[in-house]
């Protein structure tokens, strides 16, 4: 199915949004068990609309960014809300997101940088008995 074609309708049954997202429908259902998404049902079968997946492209783009279910609860908690607040939500959200990285890419290159010069050391050590 292409992308105009999934842009261009309104219904979706649950494997097919797992399809095209490449994810399972216990993924689906556990989003749903969280509240993160209201499909609407007809007997026991869950019918998702445009904004179902709208709100599961939201999800998957926050985890894959690393934010908690929390964090992607909170924001599209405010989906329907003023849109200055959401967009404030969202600013702080990865202004933190940002600074934990930068932290963590700095341990890391730290981290790397020690193991190199531990490794010169080895070397140097080895070079000298042998």
């Amino acid at each position: 199915m292409s992308e105009k074609d999934t842009d261009s309708r309104d219904l979706f049954s649950i494997a097919e949004l797992a399809s095209e997202f490449g994810i399972s429908t216990r993924a689906i259902r556990f989003y749903e068990s969280k509240g993160l998404l209201a499909p609407e049902r007809v007997g026991a079968t869950r019918i998702f609309r445009k904004r179902d997946r709208a709100r599961l492209i939201l999800i998957l783009r926050g985890k894959r960014l690393g934010f908690t279910l929390r964090d992607i609860s909170d924001y599209l908690s405010l989906y329907d809300a003023d849109r200055a607040q959401q967009v404030n939500l969202l600013a702080g959200k990865v202004d933190e997101r940002l600074a934990l990285l930068e932290r963590q890419r700095d341990d890391l290159e730290t981290t790397i940088n020690e193991l190199r010069e531990i490794k010169s050391l080895a070397e140097e050590r080895l070079q000298k008995a042998g």
